[in-house]
């Protein structure tokens, strides 16, 4: 009877998995489920024929490995070939070249950036010198809305 019961009702399963490896894929767009849901679209179309409901395991399994392993990367390097390679939002602070707007009182104060924006900064904990008015910054991290900086090699005139 069991037997029975899921080879009639086995591609009603088929039929679930593959709505929700799509529903999934569909929400992160990273082409492993879409992997998954073709190869349980080969174990549905193995439960039409009435394949004993190993060999459709099997073959599902089998489809989904060698798509994720043959068609999902080059899937992905397309996907991912428009992208613009500038960077954005805090990634592209990191790096910048500052000036310290104000004397920095212990380890915190203001610089502006190269950009033309002025932040809050505070000396990064590696570093245990103090800033003055005019010193050159580099900003290595950014958290929350104060930038961490470190000071560059400064010249004596």
């Amino acid at each position: 009877m069991t037997a029975e019961f899921i080879a009639t009702y086995a591609w009603i399963f088929w039929l679930a998995l593959i709505l929700i490896f799509i529903i999934v894929e569909v929400l992160t767009v990273d082409f492993t489920f879409l992997m998954l849901a073709v190869g349980s679209a080969g174990g549905l179309v193995l439960s039409l024929i009435e394949t004993p409901w190993w060999v459709q395991l099997l073959a599902a399994a089998v489809i989904a490995v060698l798509l994720l392993f043959t068609v999902r990367p080059p899937l992905l390097r397309a996907l991912k070939r428009g992208a613009d390679p500038a960077l954005s939002n805090i990634e592209a602070l990191i790096g910048t070249s500052a000036t310290a707007t104000v004397d920095f009182v212990g380890a915190s104060g203001n610089v502006k950036l190269a950009n033309g924006e002025i932040w809050t900064a505070r000396v990064s904990s590696v570093s245990d010198v103090t800033l003055q008015l005019g010193d050159r910054v580099v900003v290595t991290a950014i958290e929350g809305a104060t930038a961490v900086v470190v000071p560059t090699e400064r010249t004596v005139s």
